[in-house]
C-alpha cells in the first residue's frame, strides 16, 4: 500500500522520540477502535457521546492526532474503559520522587 510505504519513509527520518510518539498515537487509536468494536459502537455513536463532530473523531482515530491527557480521560470515562494504562510501582510513588525524571533517565542523581 502506498500510504504504508510513505509512512515507513517518514518513520526513518524521525527522531526516536517522534517514532515513539507515532507508535503510541497509533496504539491509542487502535485501543479506542477495539473498545468501540467490543461495545458495538460506530464512530458516529462515539462522536455523539463525546459531543464532537465525526470529522474530529476521525482525526483522533487516524493515529496522527496528538490527544491531550484531558481528552484521553474524557474518552475513558465516556467509554467506561481505560484507554491507556500506566504501571505504578509501590516503591516509587509519584509524590515521593526526589530525583527529577530527566536526570534519573540519564543516570544522573542529585
Amino acid at each position: 500500500m502506498k500510504t504504508n510505504k510513505m509512512l515507513d519513509e517518514i518513520r526513518q527520518t524521525n527522531s526516536p522520540e517522534m517514532k515513539m510518539q507515532m507508535e503510541l498515537s497509533v496504539s491509542i487509536a487502535n485501543r479506542i477502535y477495539d473498545v468501540l468494536e467490543a461495545k458495538g459502537l460506530s464512530q458516529k455513536d462515539f462522536a455523539q457521546m463525546m459531543g464532537k463532530t465525526e470529522t474530529e473523531v476521525s482525526r483522533w482515530l487516524s493515529g496522527t492526532h496528538n490527544l491531550t491527557l484531558a481528552t484521553l480521560c474524557k474518552i475513558s470515562v465516556a467509554l467506561g474503559q481505560d484507554i491507556i494504562t500506566i504501571p505504578r510501582h509501590q516503591s516509587y510513588p509519584i509524590y515521593q520522587a526526589s530525583v527529577p525524571v530527566v536526570a534519573e533517565a540519564k543516570g544522573e542523581y542529585a
